[in-house]
């Protein structure tokens, strides 16, 4: 965690198997840091909103509530069930449809609201797994919200990654039109992986061919270089 940089894509201990990020730890950690705010987006749910929030403004740091969603593959409603299916990418190349993973961050108390009937929703109606939600049901309830478009397991990076650049861009207009341009960035991370770079060259395309702004990001799951060792055995 650097000085003067917003973590906008985190994962605490409520990202259960994942996260390992105490939020009394994470809090003193941005009070030294001097980080205005900090974000929290864990994996389909948001049951530490609240501790989050209290430690958070009691620490003098503007706690921002996210969520990492699950996003049913393109086509698939959140109340299908049953395996991904094999689906052509052409020049032979053969792949499942996957889950993808979208970050959601609340801007104002509508956004919370609507990122709680989400969450509701993806546990109640969507869960095949992981806790789903389709494109459908986040149009119906993106009031309030920021979209980023996600890590490497992003819809968009997804496509990228299988050379379907015009499926990229399609899905980067879906997104953008159901949030607005103004509420959706394009999301980038950089962990020395080559899948990483090969995205974000891309992203940065996107990004001036559709006039986007963009966000960088760590997805954070744990506070210390030193935590690492400790944080894969956990996973």
């Amino acid at each position: 965690m650097a000085d003067s940089f917003i973590h906008l894509h985190l994962h605490t201990e409520y990202s259960l198997l994942d996260g390992a990020v105490r939020i009394s730890d994470l809090v003193k950690k941005c009070e030294r840091h001097k980080m205005p705010a900090v974000a929290m987006t864990d994996h389909g749910n948001i049951y530490g909103a609240i501790e989050f929030y209290k430690k958070a403004k009691k620490g003098g740091i503007k706690p921002i509530i996210g969520c990492e969603a699950y996003l049913t593959p393109p086509g698939v409603k959140m109340t299908e069930k049953g395996d991904p299916v094999a689906v052509s990418m052409g020049g032979g190349k053969v792949k499942k449809k996957r889950n993808s993973h979208i970050t959601l961050l609340c801007e104002n108390e509508k956004g919370y609201k609507n990122l709680m009937k989400l969450v509701s929703k993806a546990q109640l109606e969507g869960f095949y797994y992981k806790p789903r939600i389709d494109k459908e049901t986040l149009a119906a309830h993106s009031e309030g919200l920021i979209c980023l478009s996600g890590c490497i397991t992003g819809e968009i990076n997804q496509f990228i990654q299988n050379e379907d650049l015009a499926g990229a861009k399609k899905s980067l207009c879906e997104f953008r039109d159901i949030f607005g341009k103004e509420n959706f960035f394009l999301e980038m991370h950089d962990h020395g992986l080559e899948s990483q770079a090969l995205c974000n060259k891309h992203l940065l395309q996107f990004g001036k061919e559709f006039d986007l702004d963009m966000v960088a990001a760590n997805d954070v799951h744990f506070l210390n270089k030193s935590d690492h060792e400790a944080h894969d055995i956990m996973i």
